[in-house]
């Protein structure tokens, strides 16, 4: 039997609809991207006061990073905060070396709210970001910043990448990194002073300037003089870092520190 045109059709028609309607109830909601929120000019403005005096050491002054703590307009934790349910476990726990704080629950609202508007700010901001992710900074050769470190640039007659530079590169991710190799902090410097007669004092570097000279010997035992009484002289391993700032090249940085990123 031959099922006419008109109603063949009609019952095609019928069948794609069923279908359509079938496939939009199974497929799951999409959720909408969640918009930068907004918060009162004075709640933002009493966060930042308490921002300034206990967290910008760290983060710098507009949440974007400083001296060692990370750039928050780039964090997961704080883009996924609602209400201060992310941030407020960190602050008042304390999180790796960060340290814990005590807040009442309106300034924690304070603090969110101005850490949640300095990352819509910079969200908004064109041209590149202010963070440097550890991929923007693997951009020369290996086997060329492994010659310059066991060449040229002596690195090797002070550290080894098997000794104190073993996993330097997971201690210091990325930028970090790059800083400790331009600016090194915390090496400690040998001391030797001389005294007017003739003994010789040897140890670690505690404070030295023009008018004072001090150091731990190896008992540990501070000791100080005037500087004007004896002679110094001092072994400061930074300096060969300092030596290098006027030798670099581009090339040498950028493949010396291609190469110190792999030693993980």
């Amino acid at each position: 039997m031959r099922i006419p045109r008109v109603l063949a059709s009609a019952s095609i028609e019928l069948l794609m609809t069923a279908s359509l309607a079938f496939t939009q109830a199974t497929r799951p909601p999409t959720t909408p991207a969640k918009p930068g929120q907004t918060f009162p000019d004075e709640l933002v403005r009493t966060g930042e006061t308490l921002f300034v005096q206990h967290c910008a050491f760290c983060h710098g002054r507009d949440t974007g990073g400083g001296e060692s703590g990370p750039d928050l307009t780039r964090s997961k934790l704080v883009a996924d905060d609602i209400g201060g349910n992310q941030i407020g476990p960190v602050v008042r726990n304390g999180r790796n070396n960060m340290p814990r704080f005590t807040v009442t629950d309106q300034e924690l609202l304070g603090l969110t709210a101005f850490i949640r508007t300095q990352k819509n700010i910079a969200e908004s901001q064109k041209g590149g970001r202010k963070g440097v992710d550890e991929k923007d900074l693997v951009t020369g050769n290996i086997d060329k910043g492994k010659e310059y470190f066991n060449g040229t640039g002596k690195c090797n007659s002070c550290h080894s990448p098997t000794g104190d530079l073993a996993g330097v590169a997971t201690r210091n991710g990325g930028l970090k990194l790059i800083q400790r190799l331009m600016y090194p902090r915390g090496a400690k410097a040998k001391v030797t002073v001389t005294l007017p007669s003739g003994e010789t004092v040897s140890g670690t570097r505690a404070y030295l300037d023009e008018f004072t000279v001090a150091l731990r010997d190896a008992s540990g035992r501070y000791r100080s003089w005037p500087a004007a009484m004896v002679k110094v002289r001092a072994d400061d391993p930074a300096e060969a870092h300092v030596d290098l700032l006027a030798k670099y090249t581009d090339d040498d940085i950028h493949n010396l520190m291609t190469y110190l990123m792999t030693l993980k």
